[in-house]
């Protein structure tokens, strides 16, 4: 059943205003969605009256409204992922001091649905709800290692392996590679392969069933989140983690 043209173009555009969270005029949002400025004033004017969409009348730079905000209200809070590992997450934040992130694999991305911030001079630009690719990050390589072939094979046939780093994974037989790693040790590591001076090491929940629901990781900057301290600490502590997160989402099985 083909789409109903005026809602897919009303998405795009919310889906493209996502994209700038300080706005963006009018001509250049005509060229990122390929419509006429008429045509997308018209469909701003409507997501605007229903406050979709808000507009800056200093800037005339147009912006995610806050009914957005409202639709997604009950999406995260009453996640049982979120809620379950919140508190723990929070605790595992205080013991390192760096950025945690909980993340799940949505249309073969990873979706970044909780955050703990550190209280570091330097910390991480991520927010919930923004996306990633799954082959260089952590979290990724974790929510990869628990699929099947054929659902990893589907993923991977529609990534993309931009090297964003010098140490970024760019093809498919060396991500094959490490998920079969990944899945020996029970964590997964972004050396500083999406983001150049950020290092992540990333780790599982299991739910009941004893499939991997989420991944959380610790990040930070590579001076801090040294190979050092990912061995003598960060693996001991994901790893305690998975274990207690795990167990309240009622797994009982044995861990790597």
């Amino acid at each position: 059943m083909p789409n109903v043209q005026s809602v897919e173009r009303a998405l795009t555009i919310l889906n493209k205003l996502s994209e700038y969270p300080e706005g963006i005029q009018i001509t250049r949002l005509a060229e990122q969605v390929g419509l006429t400025k008429s045509t997308l004033h018209r469909l701003l004017a409507t997501l605007s009256n229903l406050n979709y969409v808000a507009k800056d009348e200093e800037t005339d730079k147009y912006r995610l409204g806050l009914q957005v905000l409202y639709l997604s209200r009950n999406l995260l809070n009453d996640s049982s992922i979120v809620s379950v590992a919140r508190p723990y997450l929070r605790k595992l934040g205080q013991e390192v001091n760096e950025t945690i992130h909980l993340c799940i694999e949505d249309n073969g991305e990873v979706l970044y649905i909780d955050k703990i911030e550190s209280n570091q001079a330097v910390q991480m630009y991520s927010r919930i709800g923004s996306r990633a690719p799954v082959y260089c990050t952590g979290v990724g390589k974790v929510l990869l290692s628990d699929m099947n072939e054929e659902r990893v094979n589907e993923i991977l046939a529609h990534t993309e392996f931009i090297p964003k780093t010098p140490t970024t994974i760019t093809s498919k037989e060396a991500l094959l590679a490490e998920i079969t790693q990944v899945n020996k040790q029970g964590y997964a590591l972004d050396n500083a392969e999406n983001e150049a001076v950020i290092r992540c090491i990333a780790a599982p929940i299991y739910n009941h069933t004893g499939h991997i629901v989420a991944s959380f990781s610790i990040s930070g900057p590579s001076n801090r989140v040294t190979e050092e301290a990912i061995q003598t600490n960060l693996i001991d502590k994901v790893k305690q983690y998975t274990k207690e997160i795990s167990k309240n989402l009622g797994y009982q099985g044995t861990y790597k």
